[in-house]
């Protein structure tokens, strides 16, 4: 069973940083994408920034330059570094996980936004960026 925790979310004020961890574990596949979400109340749920065990990255365009997706493969971490935080950036944040196999569009984010009903998520963790 695929399990998602994540981490590091908090307050900060407009221009600050924060980094969100997520540790996965049941993974069965090595040929996964992992992404980074985000939902306010009564919203639908958004894609922010999705990597995939081959390197490649895709952002949303409203974090581009801000936002930096990583992982760590020997921990099966990922993280989502946010830098210069906005009030508009306040959202629950969720972790996805998905077989590579299951994309079919170039685009990771777009495919993952997509298939969300076959995302395995983690539970959230709140961001909130006050001006």
């Amino acid at each position: 069973q695929v399990q998602l925790v994540e981490s590091g979310g908090g307050s900060v004020q407009s221009g600050g940083s924060l980094r969100l961890s997520c540790i996965v574990s049941g993974l069965t596949s090595s040929n996964v994408c992992m992404g980074w979400f985000r939902q306010g109340l009564g919203t639908a749920r958004e894609g922010v920034a999705a990597m995939c065990s081959d390197g490649s990255k895709s952002y949303a365009d409203s974090v581009t330059g801000r936002f930096t997706i990583s992982q760590e493969k020997s921990d099966n971490i990922v993280y989502l570094q946010m830098n210069n935080l906005k009030p508009e950036d306040t959202d629950m944040y969720y972790c996805a996980a998905v077989s590579r196999d299951l994309l079919f569009l170039d685009d990771i984010l777009l495919g993952m936004s997509t298939i969300q009903a076959l995302l395995n998520w983690g539970q959230g963790t709140q961001v909130t960026v006050s001006s």
